[in-house]
């Protein structure tokens, strides 16, 4: 039910140790990192891996294979790989016993005399490897071994001659480089219909329970490293899964600028009925959830369906092109068949909802803009009707952008990296595109986690390669195909194993400095609380020394104002937990008669990943601290004053 094949990366691994030996050998701060505090212990530990991963491999063919079946009760699975010279055993033995150091080797090695003979120990997490002169077999027990090395000496092909077996053949047929493949039908066999009818209904009426295959390959094509996805069903698509059109034009990209950070195409057979499946699907668990649409619709003199998404042709675009603060830049471009007629129909909805449109002409365009209020802010908004499209943006100058780079024929559509993306074989035409400029999407994420490395980031971002996924709508399949530059397997294990550790551990001591100073802040608003409220003594809570929600600048017992909103109100829920950069924070005291006496404020991290020390601190005003796991038990004063003060 579940098939997977790998390259033999032996080779990769062995030239990323050498890279990494070099670099030690010429790069002095490299060295230094690489020899000191925690990496002494851990970077021996790496390079040794990578050594016996290379070892190993240097003893299996050229691809390994990961197989996985079901009886319905417990899955099983076999990784399975030629033998291309003597001595894998041996070496397997002694790769196990050196990992398990003094305790017990967690993995047993056979060879098929020794496997026959085997006991199995029932219910033990130990893995099984059968060493044969023409394979390396690993199984999860001795069954499953068993099983799997009896069929390789039987001349019957059994899996091959399955419809799945077949599929996943036909894969090998041009030459693969990985390959994953799973039976989605079967998996769907074997598991229990939902208890509930409806949701049964529901999965029945989308058309996903139609699945036959997803299949996962990567090939060489014309000097090209093209990956591919492809969903197959037993059937026509219907329902959810028809949602998206056959390959056609994305028009809406002739209105994306080059530059975007991201952009996401789609084009949908019908967004009409795409609302009335919706609503089909939606009431199976909850009848009323449309039962106010008439009412809606009577009362504008419109229908939705009509006069709303039956003006759009499918073809839908949104792309983004700034995330800097204060608000990010964005657009979303739908065409449209009928333009006027939707114009009547924005301003009937703009109207009912009491939005002031302002209209400014250039060009002979019309552009609209408003202002929506929220919560927090007020969201600008603009759009514009042309040549069948519909272009909606952040602001009057993001939309006349688009129709400038339309009209001017510099838009993506147009763009020489658009074009390097297509994969061989294919056109522009097709159901739907992710493309993104991945080394600006990187900047953006990396904009709170490390500002240093993001700035060098920025540096290089017009040099970088796009990254583009095209998907095709097929009768009884959807593809995607993407044909991005691959980076070296070496070139991966390198990075995974210097730079990102890294950058984890910057991140997680800027997170501890910041929880050592808001630790800091909140034992001097302590201690002002106690001299400017005597009867109360300290606060006992977060929220008490912080503002009053209410907006107003007094100060009282209940909100001295002493804290920023940052740490003590929306961060905060109901059990006194308030959150900021990566750690949780919880103040405590010990009060009589309202008068609090002592208090203890504990600083924890949100996980593993944001912290390894937990902080603490009492009216004495020292911080002391504790690592290993993010703290979870109650904490006293005095046991507080049992942890380490830091320096």
């Amino acid at each position: 039910m579940f098939y997977a094949a790998f390259p033999n990366y032996g080779q990769a691994s062995d030239q990323a140790v050498k890279i990494l030996r070099q670099e030690l050998q010429d790069n002095a701060a490299f060295r230094d990192w690489w020899h000191q505090g925690e990496m002494a212990t851990t970077g021996p530990k790496l390079e040794d891996a990578l050594v016996k991963f290379s070892e190993l491999n240097n003893f299996l063919g050229e691809e390994i294979v990961v197989s996985g079946a079901s009886d319905g009760k417990e899955p099983s699975f076999v990784i399975v790989a030629e033998v291309r010279k003597p001595g894998p055993k041996k070496y397997l033995q002694q790769m196990f016993h050196d990992l398990a150091g003094n305790a017990k080797p967690q993995s047993r090695v056979f060879d098929p005399q020794e496997l026959a003979a085997a006991v199995d120990k029932g219910a033990s997490q130990e893995a099984v490897i059968l060493v044969r002169p023409d394979f390396v077999v690993a199984a999860k027990n001795l069954a499953a071994l068993r099983s799997f090395s009896a069929r390789i000496d039987q001349p019957g092909r059994e899996f091959v001659a399955t419809p799945f077996g077949k599929r996943v053949a036909r894969e090998y047929q041009d030459g693969v480089t990985v390959l994953g493949a799973a039976d989605l039908q079967g998996f769907i066999n074997q598991v229990p219909p939902p208890p509930a009818k409806k949701q049964n209904l529901a999965f029945q009426q989308s058309g996903f329970a139609d699945v036959k295959y997803l299949v996962w390959e990567n090939r060489r094509v014309d000097g090209k490293s093209v990956s591919q996805f492809e969903l197959s069903f037993n059937a026509p698509r219907r329902g959810a899964s028809a949602w998206l059109a056959k390959s056609g034009p994305l028009n809406s990209l002739d209105f994306v600028s080059p530059d975007a950070i991201l952009s996401v195409s789609l084009v949908l057979s019908n967004p009409a009925q795409v609302f009335d499946d919706v609503k089909d699907l939606v009431s199976l668990s909850n009848p009323n959830a449309f039962a106010s649409l008439p009412m809606f619709e009577q009362t504008l003199h419109l229908s939705v369906k009509d006069d709303l998404l039956g003006l759009l042709v499918g073809d839908i675009t949104v792309e983004l092109d700034s995330a800097a603060p204060p608000m990010p830049e964005w657009r979303a471009i739908l065409g449209v068949k009928d333009i006027d007629h939707l114009q009547r129909t924005l301003n009937t909805l703009l109207t009912a909802a009491n939005f002031v449109t302002r209209r400014d002409e250039e060009g002979g365009v019309a552009y609209y803009s408003l202002r929506i209020p929220t919560p927090k802010t007020v969201m600008s908004l603009a759009y514009a009707l042309v040549d069948g499209h519909l272009i909606v943006g952040s602001s009057p100058d993001a939309v006349a952008e688009s129709v400038k780079l339309h009209r001017s024929g510099g838009s993506l559509a147009k763009s020489r990296k658009l074009l390097a993306s297509v994969p061989p074989g294919q056109s522009l035409n097709a159901s739907g595109l992710l493309y993104e400029d991945p080394v600006a999407v990187a900047t953006m994420q990396m904009r709170n986690f490390a500002p240093g490395v993001m700035d060098s980031m920025a540096a290089g971002r017009k040099d970088s390669t796009p990254s583009a996924a095209w998907i095709y709508g097929e009768d009884s399949a959807i593809r995607e195909m993407s044909s991005n530059s691959t980076i070296d397997a070496g070139a991966i294990l390198i990075v995974a194993a210097v730079a990102i550790p890294n950058l984890i551990r910057s991140k997680m001591a800027a997170n501890e400095a910041s929880a050592v100073a808001a630790v800091r802040t909140v034992n001097t608003a302590q201690a002002i609380y106690k001299t400017s409220f005597p009867q109360r003594g300290y606060a006992a809570s977060l929220p008490t020394l912080g503002p009053d929600p209410s907006g107003t600048l007094a100060q009282s017992p209940d909100h001295a104002g002493l804290l920023s909103d940052s740490l003590t109100s929306e961060p905060c829920n109901s059990d006194g937990w308030c959150l900021k950069s990566g750690f949780r924070f919880k103040l405590a005291a010990v009060c009589t008669q309202r008068r609090c006496q002592e208090y203890v404020l504990l600083a924890v991290p949100v996980s593993a990943n944001t912290g390894t020390r937990n902080f603490c601190s009492t009216s004495d005003g020292v911080i002391r601290t504790k690592p290993g796991a993010p703290w979870e038990a109650p904490l006293t004063a005095s046991d507080c004053k049992g942890w380490l003060p830091i320096h």
